[in-house]
């Protein structure tokens, strides 16, 4: 494995220092973990896990909770000095393509089935790695592909433009809580300056799409690369004329596919509908275990033993 290292202090020591000012700031406000959660919006158990140092949250959750705890901007401030990945692992493969997003000036990406990794969110990566490793192994590959997107999503970050297939929304990693979650984390990075996120319907007639995910990658030095994918190993070509000829199709695309102020509806419909689908399996669930208290109860009622009951005796009339 490949290995980039950062500063000296633990990342772990430094996030587990950011969750214990945000929960002296959330009690100090009387709210519990649920209740910044529903403000926020975002699931409980994300800021619970930001509490205990486990979860590195993104600079916009920061800031929110500023606003709402009425901070004076301290979180977001303690977030900007915190060196979140200090050092993280890479597959050997996949070094060389990590390097050059830590340099990039440019980025063009068209990807199927599943999010790119600069946009996944902590649980959608690790529903993904889940696949392959476990343990300590997987939360590194989840620490090193969020390494990555920290470039990219901080003020001033490079140019990064996106074209997602319609099936990135529609195959479901994880759950359907994780793909909600991943949905609006998609509108929320595509609301930035530097990133535009676009989406190729899957019924769209005449949209030329690329026959694989790609990306288009530029560097400082004006030198250009096209870069895909097969299992475990990754593809680089500088060929000028390669390139020229993907930049061109790629363009077209854009062009031809809905723009980004539409492409977020279309993921917000997406997001809606894992939304729906999550609220209706929790009620479920919540049916199903009344009716599992409710069977309980009865056969606790049925294997309890009978005492004979002391019935009261008719007073007999006088003649």
């Amino acid at each position: 494995m490949g290995r980039r290292s950062g500063g000296t202090e633990s990342g772990a020591s430094t996030a587990a220092v950011f969750g214990e000012v945000l929960r002296h700031f959330r009690e100090a406000a009387l709210l519990t973990q649920e209740g910044l959660a529903r403000q926020i919006p975002c699931d409980r158990s994300h800021v619970a896990r930001v509490e205990a140092g486990t979860r590195v949250p993104q600079d916009t959750f920061a800031k929110t909770c500023d606003e709402l705890l009425g901070t004076g901007g301290v979180l977001l401030r303690l977030w900007t000095r915190i060196d979140w990945y200090p050092q993280v692992e890479h597959p050997d493969w996949f070094r060389r393509r990590a390097e050059m997003d830590e340099v990039a000036v440019t980025l063009r990406e068209y990807q199927e089935r599943v999010m790119p990794g600069l946009l996944q969110t902590a649980d959608y990566a690790r529903a993904l790695f889940s696949r392959l490793v476990s343990g300590e192994d997987l939360e590194e590959r989840v620490r090193a592909r969020l390494s990555r997107q920290q470039r990219f999503l901080a003020g001033g970050g490079p140019l990064y433009l996106v074209v997602l297939d319609e099936s990135c929304l529609r195959n479901v990693v994880g759950s359907p809580g994780v793909m909600r979650d991943q949905c609006a984390h998609l509108l929320d990075v595509g609301r930035r300056p530097n990133i535009r996120i676009q989406v190729a319907p899957a019924g769209r007639l005449g949209l030329l799409r690329p026959s694989g995910s790609m990306s288009l990658i530029e560097l400082p030095d004006g030198h250009r690369w096209v870069y895909s994918e097969s299992l475990d190993r990754g593809h680089f070509n500088d060929d000028p004329a390669l390139y020229a000829r993907h930049s061109h199709f790629y363009d077209v695309l854009r062009a031809d596919a809905p723009s980004a102020p539409k492409s977020a509806a279309l993921i917000s419909d997406a997001m809606e509908r894992y939304e729906h689908h999550e609220e209706a399996r929790t009620q479920r669930g919540e049916l199903d275990q009344e009716q599992l208290q409710r069977r309980q109860r009865r056969q606790l009622h049925r294997n309890s033993p009978r005492f004979p009951r002391n019935r009261a005796r008719a007073r007999q009339q006088g003649p």
